[in-house]
């Protein structure tokens, strides 16, 4: 018997999930390392296998991102066309902060003394205005070998039509500093415009060195264990690439964590005929939101990294570093069970987005926290069993938690300690609604007209509540919800997304039909050098395009067909969308400009990977416990396993103990077990 592995890096747990071709699941949960978070892996592998083969371990990960947020890249440099050194300064003039006279743009990647020019021009047609000076060239390669650079950022004028000199700056690089890491803009981004394309190969070579060490240090790990598979890594997309690939190109996996959990729901999504769903992930560390319809994610062309939280206005950008590549749309808070409940200098109560993390984690842990959580207030309040998570492997010590709470916050505020810890899940859960909201309202969505899938060590936790504030009717908490995302892992396919830049005004079916063809034969290639044969294979082709003078794009899928069929559909594809999007579409023959085109290249799985159904997990728990609720004060609580539900609705309040994590029905809603092992609570 062969297994199939998923492994998930948290704030606070590394979570693994094995499948086995008969659809047996085993999962288990162990404590994050983040000095080195292969250290964990290892460790929960060892516990997970028995002896049995690994066919594959898929994995999600947030080095790259970490690796931006601590400041911790490589020593970078950028090779740019002269008189453009100065784009990552510049950026592209979006104010997060609109009325914030204090407010201070991010540091560039890329110290101004390590921003090289060299003597060359390229015009948008693809034509030369400037020959390439080779003593440019050589006067960059001196610099950069005395100043000690790592890696290499090549982003040239308008490459991305004619990408020769940046070949040519790219080979003599390589014959001068093999050992420095390259990243050269039209292997990575060849689209039109320059800060977006400038700023996505700079943090793909900040962040190379780094993940190209971490995933040879996991590789020798995963080789000292005896398992040889092969490793393959959750893209920002949705869609896993292998090792090698995400080495090459770690900017697509910048945001890998949070995007395997989204593509476990839409999975589940299309098994349960579920039209509409909003994912609510909340971790140790952070919420996260998205939307799944029709069974297909909700993806996004451009994200920022290191910009804080991302939820609120989401067109107020500009706080972290642009990276222009296809991502899962998510919206994301500093609020999860470490998050650190405080007052501030005013006295007000706060959560977030400081987090308690894995070290020294909430105070109940024991491991030196002294500041309150939202893990404590929860203990406080008997919604977590004190005997302990992860099937007992880590106590919970509820006097500690219950001194902090009412040392840190109940006293402070003159409140009850029950008042003070419910008031401050609330003040959490309220954040969190802002997650979602982005992910929906802003983006034309009613959430009435959706379930919530809750899932994360967390999310079963807030989710009823959450729900019930935003007038959504049910809650879906699937099978080994705070493993979720390691098990979307299993549940994803090995994609390969390419773009190109095609500005068109008037109808061109040949140039169309010849950029089209060679997105479709790059992203064939790509499936081949991943074993998948033709008929393996699939394409979904999409245009971006604009009102003649819009500044920004959409993504409208393209059918099938020729060029002419495309060109004749565009218009009225476009404006339906549009007027998804913003509510109103212009009058017929308002002119559409073709901007750019992108295909996602898709290798189909042998077998299906979602099981036909996942039996719902025996534990022993304990049958009752007090809990408090804002409508009924202390209660004696009846606590189920899971496979102790049945499919009959049971009233709330109630409480699912679960091994990886704990849901939460309150008073007023009811719950049951539905023929695929999920829990779905139904509110009033």
């Amino acid at each position: 018997m062969s297994l199939r592995i998923g492994i998930d890096i948290g704030g606070t747990f590394t979570d693994l999930v094995a499948i086995a071709p008969d659809g047996t699941v085993r999962t288990h949960k162990t404590a994050s390392t983040p000095h080195d978070y292969s250290q964990g892996i290892a460790t929960g592998l060892a516990a997970l296998l028995t002896g049995e083969a690994v066919a594959e371990v898929l994995h999600a990960t947030t080095v790259g991102s970490n690796t931006i947020l601590e400041g911790k890249g490589a020593r970078t440099a950028l090779i740019t066309t002269a008189g453009f050194r100065d784009v990552l300064e510049i950026r592209d003039l979006r104010m997060p902060r609109l009325y914030d006279m204090h407010w201070t743009k991010p540091p560039a990647l890329v110290e101004r003394r390590l921003r090289l020019e060299v003597s060359e021009k390229t015009r948008p047609d693809g034509s030369i205005a400037v020959p390439l000076d080779p003593a440019s060239i050589a006067a960059c390669i001196e610099r950069i070998r005395a100043e000690g650079v790592q890696s290499v950022a090549i982003c040239l004028l308008h490459s991305y039509a004619n990408p020769a000199h940046e070949r040519a700056v790219a080979d003599a690089l390589r014959a001068a500093l093999p050992d420095v890491a390259l990243s050269v803009s039209h292997e990575i981004l060849p689209e039109i415009k320059e800060y977006p394309r400038t700023s996505t190969t700079v943090v793909n070579a900040y962040v190379q060195p780094v993940v190209r060490a971490y995933l040879t240090a996991l590789s020798a790990r995963l080789r000292a264990l005896g398992i040889t598979a092969p490793l393959h890594l959750m893209q920002s997309n949705g869609g896993l690439a292998a090792a090698g690939h995400a080495a090459a190109f770690p900017a697509h996996i910048v945001e890998s964590g949070p995007a395997a959990g989204v593509v476990g729901a839409a999975a589940l999504a299309a098994r349960l005929q579920e039209d509409r769903l909003i994912t609510f992930d909340m971790g140790g560390t952070t919420a996260k939101a998205g939307l799944v319809e029709d069974g297909h994610v909700l993806r996004t062309e451009a994200m920022e990294v290191g910009a804080g939280v991302m939820a609120g206005a989401r067109l107020l950008v500009g706080a972290g570093y642009m990276l222009k590549l296809p991502a899962i749309d998510l919206a994301e808070v500093g609020a999860g069970g470490g998050s650190i409940c405080r007052l501030d200098a005013a006295g007000a109560p706060k959560v977030g987005p400081h987090s308690a993390g894995a070290d020294p984690g909430p105070v109940c842990y024991g491991r030196g926290g002294t500041e309150p959580t939202i893990t404590d207030c929860n203990l406080v309040l008997g919604y977590l069993d004190p005997a302990g998570l992860a099937g007992g492997a880590v106590k919970l010590d509820r006097e500690a938690a219950l001194h902090a709470v009412t040392d840190h916050i109940a006293a402070p505020l003159g409140l009850p300690l029950e008042q003070a810890a419910h008031g401050m899940l609330r003040l959490a859960a309220a954040t969190m609604m802002r997650a979602i909201r982005a992910v929906s309202v802003e983006r034309g969505r009613d959430v009435r007209g959706f379930s919530l899938l809750a899932f994360g060590g967390n999310g079963p936790l807030f989710a009823a509540g959450i729900a019930a504030e935003l007038g959504i009717r049910r809650v879906i908490v699937p099978p080994m919800p705070g493993l979720f995302s390691a098990f979307g892992l299993l549940l994803a396919d090995t994609e390969h997304h390419a773009t190109r830049s095609l500005r068109m005004r008037t109808a061109d079916p040949a140039a169309l039909q010849t950029a089209l063809d060679a997105l479709l034969q790059e992203g064939a290639d790509r499936l081949a050098e991943d074993g998948f044969p033709p008929d393996r294979r699939s394409a979904t082709r999409t245009a971006r395009a604009r009102y003649v003078g819009q500044s920004s794009e959409l993504s409208v899928p393209l059918p099938d067909g020729d060029a002419p069929a495309i060109l004749a559909a565009l218009p009225e594809a476009f404006a339906a969308e549009h007027a998804r999007t913003y509510g109103f579409r212009a009058p017929p023959g308002e002119p559409v400009e073709l901007m750019g085109l992108s295909v996602i290249a898709r290798g189909i799985p042998e077998h299906p990977r979602l099981p036909a159904r996942i039996p719902p997990a025996t534990a022993t728990v304990p049958p009752c416990r007090r809990a408090w609720f804002e409508a009924t004060g202390w209660t004696d609580t009846p606590v189920l396993a899971r496979a102790g539900l049945a499919t009959t609705p049971r009233q709330g309040p109630l409480i699912v103990q679960e091994y990886d994590a704990t849901c939460l029905v309150p008073p007023g809603a009811s719950a049951a077990l539905d023929a695929f092992g999920n829990v779905r609570i139904e509110l009033q």
